[in-house]
């Protein structure tokens, strides 16, 4: 129990940068936890935190030892929490963090769903067009729309959605419908910048299918504008058009050529899957997906 207090110590210094926020959460004396982490380091032989006047931070060796750590506190919780049962209620705090658009539109109502169910839950929502690195961030649950590569993280998908290309009605009837992906390169084309995923475009180079953008911006909201204006044809993500489309301010072309699905994934640190608030959201999430994305065609 000794180590597992200390590792327990280490996580919440780096976690919170601060030896006396530590110790106040943690209900220690600042003396306490420092000569807890001076022990844990002369015991392993590296240093894992650098301290100066003004902050802490973890050292090459502390994040990857944080990171394990984590892990191997989040395995022993987890049999603590299987052991009390599967039906404890959500509690505490939940940090969940996903893309802006896909975030407010589908991952914001979860979250309302998780808060009116359970009265002891709070949830932070971090809504991010950026990789979020879950452990160093203090992240429980990241949604992720993109092909991942194997990782220690635990992947669970809850859905998948397609690159589709729209245009205005009036766009098309003044410039024509194209019948071939070869056809873009004869037309307006609106790309997203700095953007990952096989679906935007980026600055300064042709796309795949050979069509040069005229116009490149980096906000999706600002693409899918220009297109609704009549400006050109825009590839976007299935559910980032969908109200367009259904409004019919927007029409889908080559639709006879569908692009590869990309999965929806839910992440989450090894051994928490068990975990009430991550058990929970991750139900609630493909139930919500499974009921409004999939039928509306915007999940393939």
């Amino acid at each position: 129990m000794d180590r597992l207090r200390t590792l327990r110590i280490f996580i919440s210094v780096a976690e919170h940068a601060s030896f006396a926020e530590a110790a106040r959460r943690l209900g220690l004396s600042p003396t306490t936890v420092t000569r807890t982490i001076a022990g844990l380091e002369e015991s392993l032989g590296v240093q894992l935190l650098m301290r100066t006047t003004r902050s802490v931070r973890l050292t090459e060796d502390g994040t990857t030892f944080l990171e394990r750590v984590r892990a191997g506190i989040a395995e022993i919780d987890g049999a603590f929490d299987a052991v009390r049962g599967s039906k404890q209620a959500p509690r505490g705090l939940l940090t969940v963090t996903a893309p802006v658009m896909f975030g407010r539109l589908h991952i914001l109502p979860v979250v309302a769903e998780m808060l009116g169910l359970y009265p002891d839950l709070q949830v932070r929502l971090l809504l991010l067009d950026r990789v979020v690195r879950l452990v160093e961030e203090g992240v429980d649950i990241a949604v992720r729309i993109a092909d991942l590569p194997d990782s220690a993280l635990h992947r669970r998908v809850i859905g998948d959605v397609r690159a589709v290309l729209s245009a205005s009605p009036a766009y098309l009837e003044g410039r024509g419908v194209p019948s071939t992906l070869a056809d873009l390169r004869h037309h307006e084309v609106i790309a997203i910048e700095d953007e990952l995923g096989p679906h935007r475009g980026r600055a300064g180079q042709s796309s795949r299918r050979g069509e040069i953008p005229r116009l490149l911006v980096n906000s999706v909201d600002a693409a899918i504008a220009a297109a609704v204006s009549g400006f050109g044809i825009v590839r976007t993500l299935s559910y980032q058009v969908a109200d367009h489309i259904a409004a019919g301010r927007l029409r889908t072309i080559l639709a006879g050529d569908p692009a590869p699905s990309v999965p929806v994934s839910l992440l989450f640190q090894s051994g928490r899957s068990d975990r009430p608030n991550i058990r929970a959201f991750s139900e609630i999430a493909r139930r919500h997906l499974r009921e409004t994305v999939l039928q509306t065609n915007i999940v393939g």
